[in-house]
């Protein structure tokens, strides 16, 4: 299938890209003219008469009399415009909710306006521009990507207002971009049930031969969709053959009849795809694809851990982040790929970053883009269209380098994630850190993980407990717990200087298959939307694991 308007929407790229790097060589001047123009379109809100928007004229007033505040000091504001009261965070009509995931907390509802939406496309737009520059160099070419986010809409508030997932509002909004990115209907991404989506998603994807790219938020979620079209492939082909959809999939009717109608049999694609599955006994998304040149998805954080699965399946394929981004807004947007450092989003909102003498002081004093230092890790603030000033996302970025004069800040951590045997305050980020060293060093390969603390003691054990990949055989397991002692005193400074006079030494359990999909599947039966699991390696929770099966335990 081929799309002319793909070229046109790479050439709006590359100019919107040449703007934002313009503009990285005066990082202040550009946030200083962000915010302005924000606190003039708010001044007259419900929230802007209160704090006196229209008075602040410069940076400094702005952080002198704005406080900085958490999710839950807006929530009476937000639960007015719920019920459709106009001018209360932002001026202009909020057109949709997004609705966060809640895996790492409560689940929060996210104003969306039009001029917030077109903030957020900047940035989206610049990132397009810098992937195809980065694949040009490579010699790769930019291509529609296969994508299986939820996009079906969770209802309408009191007020009249549509809410559910960011990425229905986005494809809501912009249908057209979604048309030229994407490899398959905007249908497809309309099935509610999880399994339907992803194997409609894949069996549209799979006729496309010319797929470019994979893009999922995280990726482990990468690799559920590598594992699905391994276990699904005799299907898929028994579809593609005979121009039919699996009657065994949950779909809902009208949507069913509507797919069918842009599904047609495709007997020569069945046929090199049915060769590639006797010739290496799966499909993989290099062979089915062999036009893929980058997969998309979430960098830093937690993510190398998971990227030790991906030369499974990709081999060599670059691995881009696109935009670090939550529901509340666009925070850096990645210049290159296979890279953790993403370039502060400059356009998108007014940032500012707590450094660590500050964390525990209720108005701290903030530095600005210019002022951050190479190495140190910070709290980020921001400020944008979607109604929120000086608000505290809990994230905390390292700054790894600049980019012109802007900073490249890595997501490194939530507030509150930390667990601590005694006081060390070892994060997710340690732990991921280790966990991929460590099958790098062994050659294990992991399905997942989760450090917890044992109960009923104090100091407590760490608990180690993985579960094993299915093609993973028996292993040593005293050399696996020696490798992760080792490597956590490494990583983690203050758990290496307190192990051995206060904190008692880390037990392995080794956990039985399928016992991370049962965990997963418990977060989607509270609420959490499949396509935005956000798996916790850390929990001090220590029934988080309840009722899993343990085969064995170690210590060392």
């Amino acid at each position: 299938m081929v799309n002319s308007f793909l070229p046109l929407l790479v050439t709006a790229a590359r100019a919107v890209k040449t703007n934002f790097v313009r503009k990285t060589r005066q990082p202040l001047t550009t946030q200083e003219q962000f915010l302005r123009s924000l606190l003039t379109v708010h001044q007259k809100t419900a929230y802007g008469q209160t704090w006196g928007l229209s008075a602040i004229k410069t940076i400094d007033r702005f952080r002198d009399q704005i406080p900085v505040l958490p999710y839950s000091s807006y929530e009476p504001y937000i639960e007015r415009m719920v019920k459709g009261e106009k001018q209360v965070l932002t001026a202009d009509p909020v057109v949709y909710f997004s609705l966060t995931s809640g895996s790492t907390g409560k689940q929060k509802l996210i104003p969306v306006t039009r001029r917030f939406q077109n903030s957020l496309r900047r940035s989206n737009l610049t990132s397009i521009g810098f992937l195809e520059a980065a694949l040009r160099d490579r010699k790769r070419s930019f291509g529609k990507l296969l994508i299986t986010n939820s996009a079906k809409l969770l209802g309408r508030t009191s007020g009249g207002v549509d809410y559910g997932p960011a990425a229905a509002g986005v494809f809501r909004m912009n249908p057209w971009l979604y048309r030229q990115l994407f490899a398959h209907p905007q249908e497809t991404v309309q099935v509610a049930d999880s399994l339907a989506r992803h194997y409609i998603c894949l069996l549209f994807s799979l006729q496309e031969g010319a797929t470019g790219g994979i893009a999922a938020n995280y990726p482990m979620l990468i690799l559920r969709i590598c594992r699905y079209l391994e276990e699904y492939a005799e299907a898929f082909i028994h579809d593609i053959e005979t121009g039919t959809i699996a009657d065994w999939l949950t779909l809902e009717p009208a949507l069913r009849r509507t797919l069918e109608k842009q599904w047609f049999p495709d007997p020569n694609r069945a046929a090199a795809l049915k060769h590639i599955l006797r010739s290496e006994g799966r499909l993989t998304p290099q062979r089915v694809w062999p036009q893929l040149s980058v997969v998309v998805t979430a960098r830093g954080g937690t993510s190398d851990f998971y990227f030790e699965r991906f030369p499974d399946y990709f081999n060599d394929i670059p691995v881009f982040g696109a935009v670090y981004s939550s529901a509340e807004g666009n925070l850096a947007t990645y210049a290159d790929v296979n890279t953790d450092g993403s370039v502060l989003a400059i356009e998108s909102g007014f940032f500012e970053f707590v450094p660590p003498d500050q964390w525990g002081v209720e108005h701290p004093k903030t530095l600005l883009a210019n002022e951050v230092k190479v190495g140190e890790y910070y709290r980020i603030l921001m400020t944008n269209y979607s109604g929120f000033y000086r608000y505290d996302i809990g994230d905390f970025v390292e700054v790894v380098g600049f980019y012109e004069q802007t900073p490249l800040i890595v997501f490194r951590h939530r507030a509150g994630g930390f667990l601590s045997s005694t006081f060390e305050k070892t994060t997710e980020f340690h732990v991921t850190q280790v966990l991929a060293a460590l099958q790098r060093d062994t050659g294990v390969k992991l399905e997942d993980f989760c450090v917890t603390l044992s109960e009923h003691e104090f100091p407590a054990h760490y608990l180690l407990n993985i579960e094993l990949a299915k093609d993973q055989p028996p292993i040593n397991a005293q050399d696996f717990l020696a490798g992760f002692e080792r490597l956590l005193c490494e990583t983690n400074t203050f758990y290496g200087v307190n192990r051995h006079n206060q904190i008692p030494p880390p037990r392995l359990r080794i956990l039985a298959p399928e016992s991370f999909t049962v965990l997963r599947q418990r977060q989607v039966q509270k609420g959490v939307p499949d396509s935005q699991l956000k798996f916790p390696h850390i929990s001090e929770d220590r029934n988080f694991l309840a009722g899993l099966t343990v085969l064995e335990e170690f210590k060392l």
